[in-house]
């Protein structure tokens, strides 16, 4: 994955993102403070650019406090193509089964999608 962090990439991403309102909602959300100064301590994380196929957004990892909190390391996602998340989920290190996360999107399929990856690793999704 990615990190964007040049603020033309963040505007072609916004750009982008508003294009396929509302489902991209919680992802633009953050985008939009990042590029304004990134007051949250957010990075945004692409699979490929500037041809994404998702878009994950999530805390610094150093700025995690507490691996059980699942508030705090919330993730949000938006994604084109259903198998670039079930790839992101299940075997990259952006999201890391250390310690607790939520995860929230507005796409159809995505709680099929994390408790089916969760499944065949035998993890526990609430």
């Amino acid at each position: 994955m990615l990190i964007l962090r040049c603020p033309a990439q963040l505007q072609l991403l916004e750009e982008t993102l508003r294009k396929s309102l509302p489902t991209t909602l919680p992802v633009l959300g953050t985008v939009m403070t990042v590029a304004k100064g990134n007051p949250a301590s957010h990075e945004v994380l692409v699979d490929s650019w500037p041809h994404f196929g998702i878009v994950l957004t999530r805390l610094r990892p150093e700025e995690h406090r507490d691996p059980k909190d699942y508030y705090t390391n919330q993730l949000a996602v938006f994604y084109r193509d259903e198998g670039a998340l079930r790839a992101l989920l299940g075997g990259t290190e952006a999201v890391t089964r250390a310690r607790a996360f939520q995860i929230v999107g507005m796409q159809d399929r995505l709680e099929e999608a994390v408790q089916e990856v969760a499944n065949a690793r035998g993890l526990k999704v609430e």
